[in-house]
């Protein structure tokens, strides 16, 4: 490959790194900082790059793509891509990559975390010990919701949703599903689940969990319509994206009782500002967009990405292309 330089958007797992700058001919630049580059440091430190390692929270739209003439390869450090714009990219014959499958068990294991800590109340468990209300053993103390036996509903049905079904197999649950395309029968058998249209899933489960991309179609898939429907006393679970929930319908069936409890790895903003309504409540878990931060799952994300980059850097079809048809 020609000399080339690489911007990274932040300091990805050392494994990652360690395939870049193992390359004599790549020049790897970077960003230092815990916080993202702004849209015009981005825009500036790319203008000269052959290849760019983004993050889910790195805007690549069209005008940073034509201010970056040199760029040959644009590698993202996730599965999703709703911050790219694709149809530039691909205008441009620019293939993007991303990191798919090696996230998906993280990602179910950690959704199961957030009901299972929703139902439960264990995080308002924890801030009632440290904050000293602990004095004895009630029998009304902190009651959740029992997982086992429950109707668990999902959104979606990719990798991530049917490892989140089989994994309810364990609880003797009753798993229904809802997707976009329809039916995926030959999933149906391996996890249990069984295909259900949408307003049943809302109206019949007592978990609910998000499992698709951030599109046009799903943006506010759960917003107030779509919350009045759903069984009173339910929760939700969202690792998804924070965009296919309307917050502020959230807000209000979290503080009507329509829904008893919420898990959330995704918001919208990330991070939430402070002032946000929804830390204000006791009935919400909110983690930092973490449900692949597996070490495992995190390096070969980061190993993933380098292969893409250093494959769109040689000339090479992308080992994980999200627009193949760049190659037609």
């Amino acid at each position: 490959m020609p000399n080339s330089k690489v911007f990274v958007t932040r300091a990805i797992p050392a494994d990652g790194l360690a395939l870049l700058n193992g390359q004599s001919e790549v020049e790897v630049d970077v960003w230092p900082d815990m916080l993202p580059p702004t849209y015009e440091e981005l825009t500036q430190r790319v203008r000269d790059c052959a290849g760019l390692i983004s993050l889910v929270t790195d805007r690549v739209d069209a005008p940073l793509l034509a201010a970056a003439p040199n760029l040959r390869v644009v590698s993202q450090m996730a599965v999703g891509f709703d911050n790219i714009d694709l149809a530039a990219a691909t205008a441009r014959r620019l293939p993007v990559g991303n990191t798919p499958g090696v996230l998906t068990d993280a990602t179910a294991d950690f959704a199961w975390a957030l009901l299972m800590a929703a139902a439960r109340r264990v995080v308002e468990g924890d801030r009632f010990v440290r904050a000293g209300h602990w004095k004895a053993w009630h029998p009304t103390l902190l009651v959740g919701l029992e997982v086992h036996g429950a109707s668990l509903g999902l959104i979606g049905f990719g990798r991530i949703g049917q490892a989140v079904a089989r994994r309810a197999r364990g609880f003797d649950m009753r798993v229904r599903y809802y997707n976009g395309s329809g039916p995926v029968p030959e999933a149906e058998a391996a996890s249990g689940a069984t295909y259900a249209p949408l307003d049943t899933l809302l109206a019949e489960s007592d978990f609910l969990s998000l499992h698709v991309p951030l599109t046009l179609a799903t943006r506010h898939l759960i917003n107030a319509t779509a919350l009045a429907k759903v069984k009173r006393g339910a929760i939700l679970v969202n690792t998804a994206r924070g965009g296919v929930v309307d917050q502020a319908a959230l807000h209000a069936a979290l503080t009507s009782g329509r829904l008893a409890a919420a898990g959330l790895d995704v918001t919208d903003p990330e991070p939430l500002p402070m002032n946000s309504p929804l830390l204000q409540l006791e009935n919400v878990v909110i983690a930092p967009h973490i449900a692949s931060g597996s070490l495992q799952a995190r390096t070969r994300m980061a190993t993933m990405a380098a292969e893409n980059m250093l494959a769109g850097l040689r000339g090479d079809r992308l080992p994980y292309c999200v627009n193949p048809e760049v190659y037609g």
